[in-house]
């Protein structure tokens, strides 16, 4: 039996457009990419809130893929929006506007099952929030964490007081970067470890993925793709299939880990082949594993006979 995750973050309605095409109000927000992602290893166990608008569909895609959404709260007002936009360059964002709405005062109370959940991932939000959820778990196994470069200007120390607190620190190389004054990512990564997490996973988009411990460093691969129409929300599949499949490992061992990374490549990379859940949503998971037999394929090569 697979070990459930706990997911604190956010439920948004996007607005997204890229030279591909574009899609009003589609389902996005960092915990809602990590759950549908996550639940295709493992239950999910979504801490979320909503506005009254919320449609009726969405919530009824996320229970069809088992993800307990009992605290999934629905408050009077407008559900937190997204607007942003893509050029050619996929890799960066332009952020047209944000409005918080509801998300603004989202103060999660865990009840005992959720509180007593062994896997917690604290997706991208205010680390003094973070902090609040820390402080009503009990006895985790495992706790990873995302954030963005907004806290790390904004609350930095913030920020660091949690990272005292976790195991797995997830983030991009412009935030690891940033954290960590350091422009060289593998220097950037022991000053990370050093602030408090025993592992550290530096996610770099097409480019695949960095792990860091204080033994071993690990290269993941991306997968190659041909048509890529939307990289909302990719860091956040990596995310789910990464703790996902730890929860289904059951095991915090290095080669769980670097399986972890490579399913989390596979999540992240059919993210990105539709707008918003669109694709993410309709897998299986012979799909899955086909994607992930398939890199480890393009990343395999043999020894050098020395003699």
């Amino acid at each position: 039996m697979s070990n459930p995750v706990l997911v604190v973050g956010s439920i948004a309605l996007d607005t997204v457009r890229t030279p591909f095409g574009k899609i009003k109000e589609g389902l996005g927000g960092s915990a809602t990419y990590f759950s549908v992602s996550a639940s295709y290893f493992t239950p999910v166990k979504l801490v979320g809130v909503v506005g009254k608008d919320f449609p009726k569909r969405y919530v009824g895609m996320l229970k069809k893929h088992g993800i307990d959404t009992k605290c999934l709260e629905y408050k009077k007002g407008k559900t937190f929006r997204w607007t942003g936009n893509y050029d050619f360059d996929l890799s960066e964002a332009h952020t047209i506007n944000t409005a918080l709405n509801v998300f603004e005062h989202f103060n999660p109370k865990l009840p005992p099952d959720y509180a007593s959940s062994p896997y917690i991932f604290l997706a991208n939000i205010d680390p003094d929030l973070q902090m609040e959820v820390l402080k009503q778990v009990v006895n985790p196994h495992l706790v990873i964490l995302d954030t963005m470069n907004f806290w790390i200007s904004g609350k930095k120390k913030s920020l660091q007081k949690v990272l005292k607190k976790i195991d797995i620190f997830l983030l991009n190389e412009s935030e690891a970067r940033q954290l960590a004054d350091e422009s060289n990512l593998v220097r950037a990564a022991r000053k990370i470890i050093a602030m408090g997490p025993a592992t550290v996973i530096v996610k770099r988009g097409e480019y695949g993925a960095l792990y860091f411990n204080s033994q071993s460093i690990f290269s993941a691969p991306s997968y190659p793709l041909e048509n890529v129409f939307d990289p909302t929300g990719a860091g956040d599949s990596f995310a789910g299939g990464f703790v996902g499949y730890l929860a289904r490992c059951g095991s915090k061992e290095d080669s769980c880990v670097r399986q972890a990374i490579i399913f989390g490549s596979v999540m992240g990379s059919f993210c990105v082949e539709d707008f918003s859940l669109n694709r993410l949503s309709r897998l299986s998971y012979p799909e899955i594993l086909k994607r992930y037999h398939e890199i480890k394929q393009q990343a395999a090569f043999e020894a050098v006979n020395e003699s």
